[in-house]
């Protein structure tokens, strides 16, 4: 017997055609966003923030640089996941400081394992941080997705943009922040959509799951 999450995530697809006069209930939006925030990330950095773009003009122009999918500006709403551009050492202790705060006490561990961390992302760089970063971006994305099945709200994870270009649209260098995908949500259009009646297509569970006893 398939739960009611399997059967929605059987349910959901990658649409590709919204019904642009369809807005998704802002309750849900909420859900959605609070199933991002609550995602699990490395060292509990949540090194990445998103951004909910409605404004028509600015989905335009976020649409003129992906490939002119209507998606961008036919979805209800669009989100952008924006990686930190670096891990640096004032990011690490503002969440570690946070933490601290939060649960109203220092351990002693925690604040080695501080040490330690900013130890490790001084050496790695700028580079090798923000790629760091742009994969727990993917996690956050993933929850998104399974959220977004639970409240039946369609949704269409998309890589296929200007990631310079939106950066720029957003102002995202002056926030130290670099776009990383984007995720239109909506409802899907009545008719018009071509994926939408073929089936999904997965490999079995013998081919992709191997149990090792």
């Amino acid at each position: 017997m398939m739960s009611k999450l399997t059967e929605l995530l059987k349910w959901r697809y990658a649409t590709k055609k919204f019904d642009s006069a369809r807005t998704v209930a802002d309750e849900k939006i909420e859900r959605i966003l609070e199933a991002v925030r609550l995602t699990p990330t490395s060292s509990g950095l949540q090194p990445f923030e998103l951004l909910v773009v409605t404004n028509a003009e600015v989905r335009e122009k976020i649409k003129a640089v992906s490939w002119n999918q209507e998606q961008v500006t036919d979805c209800s709403h669009l989100l952008v996941f924006a990686a930190w551009d670096d891990i640096t050492a004032e990011r690490v202790n503002m969440m570690f400081d946070l933490t601290n705060q939060v649960r109203g006490s220092v351990n002693e561990g925690w604040e080695n394992y501080r040490q330690m961390l900013l130890g490790i992302v001084a050496a790695r760089g700028k580079e090798a941080n923000y790629q760091a970063a742009a994969r727990q971006a993917y996690i956050g994305l993933g929850s998104a997705l399974i959220a977004a099945a639970f409240e039946e709200v369609d949704a269409t994870p998309m890589e296929g943009f200007d990631p310079a270009a939106i950066d720029e649209i957003l102002g995202l260098a002056a926030r130290n922040l670099r776009s990383v995908v984007i995720l239109p949500l909506g409802h899907r259009a009545a008719e018009g959509d071509w994926l939408v009646n073929l089936k999904k297509v997965r490999r079995s569970r013998e081919n992709f799951v191997t149990e090792i006893k």
